[in-house]
């Protein structure tokens, strides 16, 4: 079934990719072209691939690297050896959606590419408010570098407010491992609560996407009521669920769906703190930076371009 699934791809798409090692790039290089055709990069299977190389770098332990080293000059997918013997092309993206402010665009590209000036740095430093501390009404989230660091000052922050610690348990149906869990298996809220919404609103309202943040007003047992900053409505938020998919051949030989679980829970966590691998792709009004233990190129800019 994986087989016929494999030959009737027609595109293979790769986000994030400045995260994708060389050798995960060769061993899906080496698995389309043992069921596709052999003489060719990736099988022949058109591969799209998408991301910002001056963001985060792939993770990789010691060991690891050192049963690489022999065969590639750097961990980066664009050592991949099937690459080497493809001609991609290059597509280059230049418009910034994200920020408009001209003077920042211009720091942040400096910072990408390793050109900051003694003006940038005392610009940068101009922010740095040791004694400032966010309190719960302000929509500050804190951007740190371990999952630690943001579970202790999210469960700190929860214990500090006044009230009963709520606790919603997800419904896990079919097959759904707990290591593709998109959320919580036991949710723990309280009224007051800075949260982040993790899903987008597939209702025709649209009223909250992933990464927008509010505050919970009302909690009850099919029910939570949040409050976003500068929006006079609450929004009302039910559980919502995600699934796991597989893809398999129809008999037209098509590739469609199949759901083998399915995982219902509050689209919704603790959002004080969050970790900076988790906020790439997001967007924030008002942040902390703690990235003194960056230990990752890209760390310190993915925080300072949310």
């Amino acid at each position: 079934e994986k087989i016929r699934t494999i030959r009737a791809m027609d595109l293979l798409g790769i986000d994030e990719i400045s995260m994708v090692r060389a050798d995960l790039l060769d061993g899906m290089d080496r698995v389309l072209r043992r069921f596709r055709n052999p003489d060719k990069p990736f099988g022949g299977v058109q591969v799209l691939m998408i991301g910002d190389l001056h963001q985060l770098a792939p993770v990789i332990r010691e060991e690891e690297w050192e049963l690489l080293r022999p065969h590639y000059p750097s961990v980066y997918f664009f050592e991949s050896q099937a690459l080497r013997l493809s001609r991609p092309i290059t597509l280059e993206l230049t418009h910034i959606y994200r920020q408009e402010d001209e003077k920042f665009i211009g720091l942040l590209n400096r910072i990408r590419q390793k050109k900051m000036n003694p003006q940038d740095l005392e610009w940068l430093n101009s922010r740095y408010r040791p004694e400032f501390e966010p309190t719960g009404e302000d929509g500050y989230i804190t951007l740190t570098t371990h999952n630690a660091t943001a579970q202790s000052i999210n469960q700190n922050r929860l214990m500090v407010l006044k009230g009963t610690v709520q606790v919603f348990h997800a419904l896990v149906e079919g097959e759904f491992p707990e290591s593709a869990y998109p959320n919580e298996f036991r949710l723990e809220l309280k009224k007051g609560a800075q949260i982040m919404f993790i899903k987008n609103d597939t209702s025709r309202e649209k009223n909250y996407y992933n990464g927008k943040i509010g505050t919970i007003t009302s909690i009850r047992e099919e029910e939570i009521r949040v409050l976003c900053q500068g929006e006079e409505e609450e929004i009302r938020v039910g559980r919502v669920s995600w699934q796991n998919i597989k893809y398999v051949l129809d008999e037209n030989k098509q590739l469609v769906e199949q759901i083998l679980g399915t995982f219902t829970q509050f689209p919704l966590k603790l959002a004080w703190a969050i970790t900076i691998h988790k906020s790439q792709g997001l967007t924030f009004e008002k942040a902390v930076i703690d990235a003194q233990a960056s230990f990752a190129h890209g760390q310190v800019y993915v925080a300072l371009s949310r």
